[in-house]
């Protein structure tokens, strides 16, 4: 069963009530009267982090992601709570030193504080984490219009080739591998452009399942499709040499997720605003396509002007 499946079936129908839920269709809780935002978000071993070697970086990963849902609406996270369940091999003394340690240095990055959570013992690894912040207005999902520009902050793509390195299922060179790896496990989050997304977004979502994947999502409700252009998806300069190099095929490694940048539609009038905001907060923002109707299909074209697939279209959640 698909995920969307599994909430249209079992749990939308008992939420419809309660507007702040907005119908269960967005990544977050938003009570517009009290101004409060919410994301809740699950992470087990295996599925969402490859090992538990670097704790660590593990952790980073986790609170990153969990805090690309409060960004990518434009509402800047302020508090967290963390959950774990772990055992005697997982929960160790060092482990969980390296656990506070880390935890305590992305507070001091991104401005954020730990309120509290619960621990449990468990043979299987997880983590859970709730991230708030304080906001009046939010982008919401399926706000996208018509001839709409669509744009992607960062780079997409590096993320993935971490984990192909991970697993060992990459032929790299040293340097290239450090550099992916780190990319896997700290995205570079676009914290500040937060307060100026409010300003010329329509519709927004965070990358986590794959562009494409995340795309289709943010427009689910709406009869509307999409255009793409490849050679317009930016990547890193060490992606693109391997590429190159390698003759990989662009479109599916910049599809698989894991990137936690922020995706979203804006007017074409809107253009020089996203780009002032972008030499201002040193950002970078790409415009990658364009929101098209929906009495047309979805197409990607390539660098030459013709229409491709991609192999994968992102991380689906199946039950």
């Amino acid at each position: 069963m698909h995920e969307f499946d599994l909430i249209k079936n079992y749990f939308s129908k008992i939420a419809k009530n309660n507007r702040s839920a907005l119908n269960l269709n967005d990544d977050v809780f938003f009570d517009k009267k009290k101004g409060v935002v919410i994301s809740v978000d699950t992470y087990n071993i295996g599925t969402h982090f490859f090992n538990f070697k670097s704790p660590d970086l593990v952790i980073k990963k986790i609170l990153r992601s969990s805090i690309s849902d409060l960004i990518c609406k434009g509402v800047k996270p302020q508090f967290y709570f963390i959950s774990g369940s772990g055992n005697k091999k997982t929960f160790t003394k060092n482990n969980l030193y390296k656990i506070s340690k880390s935890l305590k240095s992305e507070q001091n990055k991104f401005k954020i504080n730990l309120c509290g959570g619960d621990t449990t013992f468990s043979n299987k690894l997880s983590f859970t984490i709730i991230s708030l912040g304080y906001s009046n207005k939010i982008i919401y999902r399926n706000k996208a219009k018509l001839n709409d520009d669509i744009y992607v902050t960062g780079n997409l793509g590096d993320s993935y080739l971490g984990l192909k390195v991970l697993s060992n299922k990459s032929r790299f060179k040293n340097k290239d591998k450090l550099f992916f790896v780190d990319k896997y496990y700290k995205p570079n989050l676009p914290l500040n452009l937060t307060k100026y997304l409010l300003k010329f977004a329509n519709s927004s979502i965070d990358i986590s399942d794959g562009l494409i994947d995340d795309l289709t999502k943010m427009i689910n409700t709406q009869n509307l499709s999409f255009h793409l252009f490849e050679k317009k998806i930016p990547v890193s300069k060490q992606l693109k040499n391997l590429i190159k190099k390698e003759r990989l095929n662009k479109i599916n490694l910049i599809s698989k997720g894991d990137d936690y940048q922020t995706l979203f539609t804006a007017d074409a009038n809107k253009f020089r605003i996203i780009q002032n905001a972008s030499k201002t907060t040193g950002i970078k923002i790409t415009k990658i396509g364009k929101i098209i109707t929906g009495k047309d299909r979805s197409v990607i074209f390539d660098e030459k002007g013709k229409q491709i697939q991609a192999k994968s279209k992102g991380y689906i959640h199946r039950f």
